[in-house]
């Protein structure tokens, strides 16, 4: 990550991230409401410096069903206090007592009933406090450039969370497409991870050519807020005003079977970072993964700072599903996690 060029030049600051759990504060939002009765329990839990999957096999458990009948819709990060729900399938038993709960790292906030299981990837967004602490560097240039994060957002990147740690799952992606043998919930993050590579590797290119968040002849474009993508067509007046207002992004390939829909000028940068990861395209073709796309550009909603001390910067803001909020930081400050 360290690696990957910024939008807007060297970052102005550098700081400490995750200083405490407390400085890196995600909230989940599903987009939807339970429907107050059914077989599930909706649970709303806070979590302090835990795993999401840890927590999902203790309240299952606790509830005494097994881990297949809890749910959640995404992952979210251990060090940090998050809030996310969970669905825990009860199957005719009653609610046991949630606030009995016996981990203190994690709370139990509300319970309601829903009539289906939380399945991956079933959320809008999720909601961020971060506080950057020990911070130096130019804070007139950090209010410059968040006011262009707002205005025109950052580059798409996957974080340094989908890699691994060290970075160490491409590496064992290319170990798994040259035969060796991974259980079956380490191929997928392994599968994943060789897309996100490549992914990051065309969006780094564009950033390079200043083209992150404007068209390329041969664009693919991604509708805002759903996985739908559509062309290549001529740039015309009708996309400048569709891209103007963030109603559609430029986007880049999450590679797989067959060759990408990209023509022209993005194609062909599309295809030259894939033939410099030919193991990685091969493997990923062979694991009959589709082609699919992801926007290289991402808008923080309702982004909002406020210097808390001389040294402690405060970040709030919302993201989609999927985006990183350490790609926003990265653009501003030079971090140091903890």
């Amino acid at each position: 990550m360290q690696e990957l060029p910024h939008a807007f030049g060297e970052p102005p600051l550098t700081g400490r991230l995750r200083a405490a759990p407390e400085d890196f504060q995600v909230e989940e939002i599903l987009g939807y409401d339970a429907d107050g009765s059914g077989e599930h329990a909706l649970l709303w839990v806070e979590k302090r410096g835990a795993n999401t999957d840890w927590v999902a096999r203790e309240l299952a458990k606790f509830a005494g069903v097994p881990p297949v009948a809890v749910g959640y819709a995404g992952l979210k990060d251990r060090h940090a206090v998050t809030r996310q729900t969970f669905s825990v399938q009860l199957a005719g038993k009653p609610d046991p007592d949630w606030s009995a709960f016996p981990h203190v790292e994690v709370k139990v906030l509300a319970a309601t009933r829903h009539s289906r299981k939380l399945k991956r990837g079933a959320l809008r967004g999720n909601r961020f406090v971060l506080v950057l602490r020990e911070v130096t560097g130019d804070r007139a240039a950090a209010d410059r450039v968040l006011e262009q994060i707002a205005a025109r957002g950052v580059p798409n990147y996957f974080g340094e969370q989908r890699f691994g740690r060290e970075g160490g799952n491409v590496a064992q992606a290319r170990e798994m497409f040259a035969g060796r043998r991974v259980d079956r919930d380490k191929r997928s993050f392994l599968l994943s991870a060789a897309r996100s590579h490549i992914f990051n590797g065309v969006l780094a290119a564009r950033v390079e050519q200043g083209a992150w968040d404007s068209p390329l002849d041969g664009e693919i474009w991604s509708l805002a807020g759903s996985r739908s993508w559509f062309g290549p067509e001529p740039f015309s007046e009708a996309l400048a005003e569709r891209l103007a207002r963030a109603d559609i992004h430029p986007s880049g390939p999450l590679w797989g079977q067959g060759e990408p829909p990209s023509q022209g000028e993005a194609g062909a940068l599309e295809r030259e970072i894939a033939a410099g990861n030919s193991d990685l395209t091969a493997g990923l073709a062979a694991a009959r993964m589709d082609q699919e796309r992801r926007p290289l550009r991402l808008l923080p909603k309702d982004l909002r700072w406020r210097w808390l001390h001389d040294d402690a910067l405060e970040l709030s803001f919302e993201l989609p599903a999927g985006a990183y909020a350490t790609v926003v930081v990265r653009e501003l400050a030079s971090s140091t996690a903890a």
